[in-house]
């Protein structure tokens, strides 16, 4: 079965086809300005195996409503634009794609795969907030949680890598790209995670604040006269690490600390406390911890972030080796030092096969 998953954004478009159930790559992309109805007709030209048996399409929000990849028919599609007052900047360029796909590929069958379905099995004392009935029955006001799929990937990879099955471990994920959360996967099953009710919550990502009084919006909206749109957007587009240092780039941001600028070592050390202190939060909720594990592409390749996550971490048994930690390679690495009490994994990150080999179980192959 040929497997092309689709990442729809509202100005690229990225795509992974795949020979499954064999797991063979056969090819990758990003497409710029992804919104035009041909897209998926480029993606037909750019590959050279045939065409799809299958599309699969990762789609932001699935709120309560979907726990598992679901094939896509005219109910599910009006579900997920149900869902677009909880994710208006994802689920919208989601459902574009999805349109898009079912126009250029009519015979393949089409294959929505949730950002917040792995979460689903979070007890409903850790996704509680302590808000108004109503808020959670009339508007869905709860926590969800995203990265379910490279947070999936990542937990069977560590299973495998340790070689033990994913109902035996105990495990703290943490996915560090430009967005970043934590979650605490127990016998291969979602406990608890950073993110909320949005992709805000939590750690500090690239351009968005994570964790935040929720005071702060209704303060600056009676002292600042900022509307609440207003808000919303700095606190998306221009808070996080863009906002301490004036760069979301971490490559950039280590380079400027490595130099001594004070903002962007700054910037590092709250980028790594932040992810430190849900580190603890979550260990402490599982009861044990078995392996911390790293992924995303700041997690892969940023060995000083690593390290200062790790820094603190002693009380749990967690101990880098500081050589195995500079080389980590090739991935899936261990680099916790001989004495280390859990292991500390660096796994690569693959969201798009995790969502062909879901596409793949639903679909018989």
């Amino acid at each position: 079965m040929r497997v092309l998953v689709l990442n729809a954004g509202s100005s690229t478009l990225k795509f992974g086809y795949y020979d499954m159930p064999a797991e063979k790559a056969l090819a990758a992309g990003m497409i710029e300005h992804a919104g035009t109805p041909d897209a998926p007709g480029l993606i037909a030209q750019l590959t050279q195996h045939g065409s799809p048996d299958a599309v699969a399409h990762r789609v932001a929000h699935g709120g309560t409503e979907f726990s598992a990849a679901v094939r896509i028919d005219d109910a599910v599609l009006a579900r997920i634009r149900g869902l677009v007052p909880l994710a208006p900047l994802h689920n919208p360029a989601n459902l574009a794609g999805i349109e898009a796909a079912m126009a250029a590929f009519p015979h393949a069958p089409q294959v929505a795969v949730f950002d917040t379905a792995f979460h689903q099995s979070i007890p409903e004392h850790a996704w509680r907030y302590a808000v108004p009935e109503t808020w959670w029955r009339d508007y869905g006001v709860r926590r969800y949680g995203f990265h379910g799929s490279s947070v999936r990937y990542a937990a069977e990879t560590a299973a495998r890598c340790l070689g033990r099955e994913p109902g035996d471990l105990a495990l703290v994920v943490l996915h560090l790209g430009n967005g970043a959360s934590a979650t605490a996967v127990q016998n291969g099953r979602s406990i608890d995670t950073s993110m909320g009710m949005s992709t805000l919550e939590g750690l500090v990502m690239g351009t968005r604040c994570g964790d935040l009084d929720p005071a702060v919006p209704g303060y600056l909206a009676r002292e600042a006269g900022l509307a609440p749109a207003e808000i919303d957007r700095l606190l998306h587009a221009e808070s996080g690490l863009l906002a301490l240092c004036g760069d979301s780039d971490m490559r950039e941001i280590g380079r400027r600390a490595e130099a001594g600028d004070e903002r962007a070592v700054l910037a590092l050390e709250v980028f790594c406390h932040r992810a430190r202190r849900h580190v603890g939060a979550l260990a402490a909720t599982l009861g044990r911890l078995d392996a911390l594990v790293f992924t995303g592409g700041i997690g892969e390749h940023r060995a000083d972030v690593r390290a200062r996550i790790c820094a603190g971490l002693e009380v749990m048994g967690v101990r880098l080796d500081a050589a195995r930690n500079a080389e980590a390679g090739p991935l899936p690495a261990q680099v916790q030092a001989h004495d280390s009490r859990a292991t500390v994994l660096v796994v690569a990150a693959d969201e798009a096969l995790q969502i062909a080999r879901e596409t793949a179980r639903l679909l018989g192959a």
